[in-house]
């Protein structure tokens, strides 16, 4: 068995203030680490920057590593754990930026970065595009990373898992009025790859957005191992929830159904034409 804790860290990012988003994302990771051992910690998209930042983006922006990976890495190291978080990252040329999946190792190093592939048309004007799926190896998995809209598109998570994944890791900021559609969306990647995804949605409002939570881990079968619920009065709130899984589930499953070896690429030629 490779038993893995994963842990959702559902927060509200306060919009253009980067500092008090990574105090409270340490104290939460803080909290979460002094109530059990966890293999990693997955926060939302942008969850140092908030979404609707604007042309502000280009000032919040860092290269990575930078201050907000030393900061959240010196806390990874701390507790030995694995952080995936979402922020703003700029190329060496100050005009580039993407919006950009972090993960970083239980000794605190940037272990990689995901660059959004598939950006919604208002993200368009200040994001570039990113233009691969990478996967990488940690020491209890694979893992391949996601942002937000990348998990409406079958295509993605299959490469990855083509790849070698077993984990797919999805921060989000999906907004709450389609919050089905996420959830569709986590357990249909889940169940089309026999892989576990893990996806952390934000919560709270901005100028024009209002974010809905529901962040889940969805094993192989499409089962939700672990979630974070509404309040008492059906909101999304800040929490976190926990969930233990075991990766060889993955082999197991993949080697039950078959679904991987009975493909045939050759007749799915439309599937890479451009529409």
């Amino acid at each position: 068995m490779r038993q893995v804790y994963i842990a959702l860290a559902q927060f509200h990012p306060r919009l253009n203030e980067p500092q008090k988003n990574l105090d409270r994302m340490g104290d939460i990771i803080d909290h979460i680490c002094a109530g059990q051992k966890v293999n990693l910690i997955v926060f939302p998209e942008l969850a140092t920057t908030g979404y609707e930042c604007g042309v502000k983006f280009t000032e919040l922006a860092e290269q990575a590593p930078g201050y907000t990976i030393e900061t959240l890495g010196a806390r990874a190291a701390r507790h030995e754990a694995h952080l995936a978080f979402g922020m703003v990252v700029k190329h060496k040329v100050e005009s580039v930026m993407y919006d950009a999946a972090i993960l970083l190792g239980p000794d605190g190093a940037l272990m990689g970065q995901y660059h959004k592939v598939h950006l919604k048309p208002e993200e368009r004007p200040i994001f570039r595009g990113g233009f691969r799926f990478p996967v990488f190896e940690t020491t209890f998995g694979r893992i391949g990373l996601m942002l937000g809209w990348d998990i409406a598109f079958p295509e993605a998570a299959r490469s990855l898992a083509l790849d070698g994944a077993e984990l797919i890791v999805a921060p989000a900021n999906w907004e709450a009025q389609s919050i089905e559609e996420w959830q569709t969306y986590l357990r249909a990647r889940a169940l089309e790859n026999a892989m576990f995804v893990a996806g952390a949605n934000r919560i709270g409002d901005e100028y024009t957005y209002s974010f809905g939570g529901a962040s889940a881990v969805i094993a192989p079968r499409g089962e939700q191992v672990a979630s974070v619920g509404r309040d008492d009065n059906d909101r999304p709130k800040e929490a976190y929830a926990i969930a233990k899984i075991d990766l060889d589930d993955v082999k197991k499953y993949r080697e039950e159904l078959q679904t991987m070896q009975s493909r045939q690429p050759a007749v799915y030629r439309a599937v890479v034409r451009n529409y």
